[in-house]
C-alpha cells in the first residue's frame, strides 16, 4: 500500500484542521507507532503508508468531533488522498464513529494502538521521568486494569484491538509500549518538548 501523500503535507493537512498540541502529539505519536509497527510487521516497505494513516487518523477530530470518522472521507479527498488510505483513516473508529470496519493487518494495528497510545502517554506522564522509556509491562498492566486511570482511553476498544489481531493483550500493551519506547525521543524533538 502506497500514499502520494508526504508525511510533511500529512502533518500540513492535520495542522489545518487540528491546532491544539495535545491532539498533534497524539497524531504525531500514533503515526510513529505504526511505522515501528509496519517493520516490526514485515511490511517496511509500506512504512510511509502507515506513518500517514496514522498522523491522519483523527483529521476531523477537533473542527468536527461530533463528525469524527465522518468528515474524514471528505477532508481527506480534498487532499487527493487514496481510497484505501481514506479506508484505514476511517476504520479506526469501528464501532464508535464509524462503520468502515478493520480488514487489513495495517488497519486492525492502527484501531488497536490508537486509544492504547492515549493509555501509555498518560501513564508515562505520572512517572518520576516523564517517559516511556523506563517503564514496564508490569506497570502498564497496572494502570490498564485501573479503570478511573485515563478514563477516556477504552480499554474494550483495546482489548477488541488485540482480539482483531489474533494476539493477546500483553502482547498487544508490550509491542505498543517497545514502539513508543523507540519513538518517543523523535516524538518529543519533533513537538518541542
Amino acid at each position: 500500500m502506497q500514499t502520494h501523500i508526504k508525511r510533511a503535507e500529512a502533518l500540513e493537512l492535520l495542522k489545518k484542521y487540528n491546532k491544539e498540541p495535545f491532539h498533534i502529539q497524539h497524531s504525531v505519536t500514533v503515526g510513529k507507532v505504526m511505522a515501528w509497527y509496519s517493520n516490526e510487521l514485515g511490511h517496511g516497505d509500506e512504512a510511509d503508508f502507515w506513518e500517514v494513516a496514522g498522523i491522519l487518523h483523527d483529521i476531523d477530530f477537533e473542527l468536527y468531533p461530533e463528525e469524527h470518522c465522518k468528515k474524514a472521507p471528505e477532508l481527506l479527498e480534498e487532499a487527493q488522498a487514496e481510497p484505501e488510505l481514506i479506508h484505514a483513516v476511517c476504520s479506526h473508529g469501528y464501532g464508535i464513529c464509524s462503520e468502515v470496519e478493520p480488514e487489513l493487518e495495517m488497519e486492525k494495528v492502527l484501531f488497536a494502538a490508537d486509544e492504547l497510545t492515549g493509555l501509555i502517554w498518560a501513564a508515562a506522564k505520572m512517572r518520576p521521568s516523564k517517559s516511556t522509556k523506563d517503564m514496564e509491562l508490569s506497570s502498564l498492566k497496572k494502570k490498564f486494569k485501573d479503570k478511573r486511570f485515563a478514563a477516556g482511553c477504552s480499554r474494550d476498544t483495546i482489548r477488541e484491538g488485540a482480539e482483531r489481531l489474533d494476539w493477546s493483550l500483553d502482547e498487544l500493551l508490550e509491542r505498543t509500549l517497545h514502539a513508543m519506547q523507540a519513538s518517543e525521543d523523535d516524538i518529543n524533538s519533533e513537538m518541542g518538548n
